[in-house]
């Protein structure tokens, strides 16, 4: 009997990921996040026309994802299999074309995302520069691969945990207004835990909003709200791809995975339309030149050398209220009054926001004394490239 034809096609696609090993029926596993080890597993049988043994393993699938639609679809095209050549992916009669395509690229995405794990070659997300002590994990969201990406806090350094499927805005990423059916990119956190018996059925077993639009967002015009992580109906293992308003969604098994690990108010979200990857070399680079930067600031704000300080301000510089003439002048009129100033750093973080815009996301604690004054605070600061050199373009408490 043919080999099936869509198992062709997606092996044709997924090629450019790590082959299955010689002799093997599985391919090499880099986590045990979701189906995606089975299904995979499951096309290399196909691929050895052992259709008894693919269609066991995918009841097996089934047993432990009881609503996996695409299981579902795959069970089908092989017990049909047995009768005639099936001559594409999803060979049920007066099976709706739209659900189909939707199965189709839901199947495309998890296998290419699990063929091609750059996460598990020892490469880090360019995002995770600096975690702060009580960060106990970061969640970065690639919505090109349909993936969310769970890291841990090692001693500031990201490790990789897990990963799983996520579906996004129906149009895309990089949101800029309201309805406009986008994810947004860039660095957000959690900002609280809504449990399922406050949520209607769509949002499956919770949720967790973060804090979109952020500062950054506010300042380049972009709009809109209700930005969340959340589960799927109770009917529903998994959506499509692209199937959301601007939501990341995730299958009910999946958040309540992750759900252990967020932390309100604290946990980073980081979503990228591409995830940019690091050696760990270039990664501790481009964080080391980050953090003498940050530094030089410190100790400039300490000489009272008021135009040390400020020429690590961007002339685009503002506050909430301020802009970068405002802020200089009084920083001016403030240094005169001081006869010393001592400016304490801790708890710092440090997130590169993807896309275009290219800023570093700064939190830390801050204790500042003078002659005249004491004062603590968490602090937020934006910093960016200008000509070459990091300059902070926002400042405010966090």
């Amino acid at each position: 009997m043919n080999r099936l034809a869509f198992v062709v096609a997606l092996l044709a696609i997924c090629a450019a990921g790590p082959a299955l090993p010689a002799g093997s029926s599985a391919p090499v596993v880099f986590s045990d996040s979701g189906p995606e080890p089975q299904l995979a597993s499951i096309l290399a049988a196909v691929e050895k026309h052992q259709l008894d043994a693919a269609l066991q393993q995918t009841e097996a699938l089934l047993r432990r994802y009881p609503n996996f639609r695409l299981a579902h679809l795959i069970k089908g095209d092989l017990l049909l299999a047995r009768g005639k050549p099936l001559a594409t992916f999803g060979n049920a009669d007066n099976a709706p074309v739209d659900k189909l395509a939707d199965l189709r690229d839901e199947a495309i995405v998890r296998l290419k995302a699990y063929r091609d794990k750059p996460a598990s070659a020892g490469q880090l997300p360019r995002y995770l520069l600096q975690m702060a002590p009580e960060q106990k994990y970061a969640i970065v969201v690639d919505t090109a691969k349909s993936r969310l990406y769970l890291y841990e806090n090692d001693g500031g350094r990201p490790r990789f945990v897990a990963d799983y499927y996520i579906t996004h805005g129906k149009l895309g990423a990089d949101k800029a207004r309201e309805g406009d059916k986008k994810t947004p990119v860039g660095v957000y956190h959690v900002t609280a835990n809504l449990p399922a018996k406050k949520l209607g059925d769509l949002y499956g077993s919770g949720a967790f909003p973060i804090n979109y639009p952020n500062e950054w967002d506010k300042r380049q015009g972009r709009n809109g709200h209700g930005i969340w992580l959340h589960g799927t109906p109770s009917d529903t293992f998994s959506r499509p791809p692209k199937a959301s308003e601007g939501c990341v969604v995730l299958a009910n098994v999946d958040l309540d995975a992750l759900a252990k690990n967020l932390q309100v108010g604290v946990t980073p979200v980081i979503i990228s339309d591409s995830i940019e990857w690091l050696s760990f070399d270039d990664w501790q680079n481009e964080r080391a030149a980050l953090e003498r930067q940050i530094e030089a600031w410190r100790r400039d704000w300490e000489s009272r050398d008021s135009e040390r300080y400020l020429k690590h301000y961007s002339s685009r510089f503002q506050t909430r209220d301020q802009n970068f003439a405002q802020f200089a002048a009084q920083k001016r009129q403030i240094n005169a009054g001081k006869q010393w100033v001592k400016v304490e750093l801790s708890r710092q973080s440090m997130f590169r926001s993807p896309g275009r815009d290219g800023v570093v996301l700064v939190t830390f604690d801050q204790q500042y004394s003078s002659n005249n004054l004491n004062n603590q605070m968490k602090k937020r600061q934006y910093w960016i490239r200008e000509d070459g050199n990091w300059k902070i373009i926002y400042e405010g408490t966090a």
